[in-house]
């Protein structure tokens, strides 16, 4: 069973919002997430099969705070291909 609550956010940069005019959504989801549990849910949840699923891993940033050393969150990013009828803003999430 997919869970959802691994889907973070919803990307809306200036990239983003340019593929999403192509029929492209772009998501951050946690490092355990998979292209069949996000194929999964999608089909569940949002009532679409995705064309094309892409996924990128994306390593956290190591900042300073007050002198000390941290790093944030490592994220995987998603790219899915929505079919032309399906709804692009059910994945308001």
């Amino acid at each position: 069973m997919a869970d959802i609550s691994d889907i973070k956010m919803i990307l809306y940069t200036e990239k983003s919002l340019g593929l999403r005019e192509k029929g492209v959504i772009v998501l951050q989801t946690s490092t355990r997430m998979t292209k069949n549990k996000l194929k999964q849910i999608s089909k569940e949840y949002f009532g679409f099969t995705p064309l094309s699923i892409n996924s990128m891993r994306q390593s956290g940033k190591t900042k300073r705070f007050r002198g000390r050393v941290g790093k944030r969150a490592d994220f995987k990013k998603f790219y899915i291909k929505v079919p032309e009828g399906a709804d692009v803003n059910a994945f308001n999430v």
